[in-house]
């Protein structure tokens, strides 16, 4: 991924500190612009990620990235997990997520944290599944994030990626670039707080590894067992790998 591929181009900020104020900044209406720009399709892939995870039984799901929570409060709603940690950079977004579980059972199962994915505060071995949702593009050290995630990962868990991608094929290549270059960034202008935080995201899907990019790059950090499987003619991709034993 281009290392250039920033939030804010004139900041001096460095990529995680600008993904960080971003966060804070469209946390309000994240969840609604989300449904808008992906036309709902990420429900739909989201439910995909539960289900694949809640097939493992897992008693310990982190949910790196976790924004304003949805994924780890469906990990709480459809497991028998005795332990959901969501874990975000941005206390925007955490803030929406606590809001949603306060008045709820859940909460005695849910914890909303802030932290690096980088540096994860989390001893190794901790997690019987790891996801990370849209949020995977926004490491600053991609590679460093993958090997954080495959430390605290149990041997033989699961760790599962929902990423955007990049259609292959004629026209639907031709339509995603239409898509997230033009209606995707004035979507977010007319609706965002932050103007230009949607042409980010577009830019950067767009340059992000995926396919087997993403699946060698899993594999020379040193998962096993990794697949991708695209959704929706290409332009999401949900990746599953694990640790051996």
């Amino acid at each position: 991924m281009k290392e250039n591929v920033t939030p804010y181009k004139d900041s001096d900020l460095g990529k995680k500190k600008q993904v960080e104020q971003m966060f804070d900044t469209i946390s309000g209406n994240y969840d609604g612009l989300n449904r808008v720009i992906s036309l709902g399709a990420d429900v739909k892939w989201r439910k995909k990620v539960v289900q694949m995870v809640v097939d493992t039984n897992p008693d310990s799901i982190l949910d790196i990235a976790t924004g304003t929570g949805d994924l780890a409060i469906s990990f709480a709603q459809n497991s028998k997990a005795s332990k959901v940690v969501g874990l975000d950079l941005s206390d925007g977004m955490l803030s929406v997520a606590r809001r949603k579980i306060e008045d709820s059972s859940l909460k005695d199962r849910i914890s909303f944290v802030k932290g690096d994915s980088e540096a994860l505060p989390f001893e190794d071995n901790s997690f019987d599944a790891i996801t990370v949702s849209f949020g995977i593009r926004n490491f600053e050290n991609l590679e460093k994030g993958l090997a954080e995630i495959l430390r605290v990962l149990r041997p033989n868990g699961i760790f599962v990626i929902l990423e955007t991608s990049v259609p292959g094929k004629f026209p639907w290549r031709q339509g995603y670039f239409v898509y997230t270059k033009g209606v995707m960034p004035l979507i977010g202008k007319v609706f965002s707080k932050d103007k230009v935080a949607y042409s980010y995201l577009s830019e950067s899907a767009s340059v992000f590894p995926h396919g087997e990019a993403l699946n060698n790059i899993l594999r020379k950090i040193g998962f096993i067992e990794v697949e991708n499987k695209p959704q929706t003619f290409g332009v999401a991709t949900i990746y599953s790998a694990t640790k051996k034993l």
